[in-house]
């Protein structure tokens, strides 16, 4: 009988304990939703155990098939470069394919309105609310863009506003300051939603786990009435990882049924 892939899901990693916390909570809620599906979790940096590690793991005990999964909203630097790079030192006879990232999607955005709703917002309040949409950032110009399409396309649906922030650089225009021209702040977007009329001003990190840039966007949402929690285990986010999954399977199976 044959098995189906396992399911690797790789995370960045951080120093911080709660990154790993949260990202085995993901988990945990993706295996309740497919408990036929092996699912394995490895880290590029800090945590343990090691994207590398996991590989090798699996192949020794006889696995042959995973479909490796980046546990990332864009597509960047770490799921076009650095993920690859550590998938290519793979044990040669583990046939591996890389997943989709999960972004965009329309569950991350009601994964998003779920952790509102839990902030303390509800449907009512939304054509008064204006959100920031409140991401870690990046040098990559291409995950900036899918970002503010996000915000763009969520608007549509009953928003008073929504607009993006970036906690960190963006693409090579940085300023003197260390801070990228035209790549505003959480603080920043909090008071430009204030001076264009929003009656209420909520924050929605755009953001998997906690951490470093995650903590920076809570500091700069002191001047917000709401702040929503990260995106973390929610249901929506694992039904997301699984998806991926499913549709990086169907050109494992299609090669083996040819």
């Amino acid at each position: 009988m044959r098995h189906e892939p396992v399911l690797l899901v790789i995370a960045h990693g951080s120093r911080d304990p709660r990154h790993a916390a949260t990202v085995h909570a993901l988990v945990e809620r993706v295996r309740s939703l497919r408990p036929g599906t092996r699912v394995e979790t490895g880290f590029l940096d800090f945590n343990v155990p090691s994207v590398h590690g996991v590989l090798e793991s699996l192949a020794a005990e006889g696995v042959r098939e995973v479909v490796a999964l980046p546990l990332l909203l864009t597509r960047a630097f770490h799921a076009k470069a650095d993920i690859p790079a550590v998938l290519r030192g793979a044990p040669p006879w583990l046939r591996i394919r890389q997943a989709d990232v999960l972004g965009p999607s329309p569950l991350l955005r009601a994964a998003l309105e779920r952790r509102l709703w839990e902030a303390g917002l509800s449907p009512a309040d939304k054509s008064s609310t204006g959100v920031v949409l409140a991401s870690a950032g990046s040098t990559d110009p291409e995950a900036i863009a899918v970002i503010a399409a996000i915000a763009r396309e969520w608007r549509l649906t009953g928003w008073c506003a929504v607009r993006p922030a970036f906690a960190s650089a963006g693409p090579h225009t940085a300023t003197g300051a260390g801070r990228p021209a035209g790549f505003p702040r959480t603080e920043d977007v909090v008071r430009a939603l204030r001076a264009d009329g929003c009656e209420r001003v909520a924050v929605a990190p755009y953001v998997l786990a906690p951490g470093f840039l995650p903590d920076r966007i809570a500091r700069g949402a002191t001047g917000a009435d709401v702040l929503a929690e990260v995106l973390g285990p929610a249901p929506e986010v694992a039904r997301v990882v699984l998806e991926r999954y499913d549709a990086a399977c169907l050109p494992l199976a299609a090669a083996v049924g040819a």
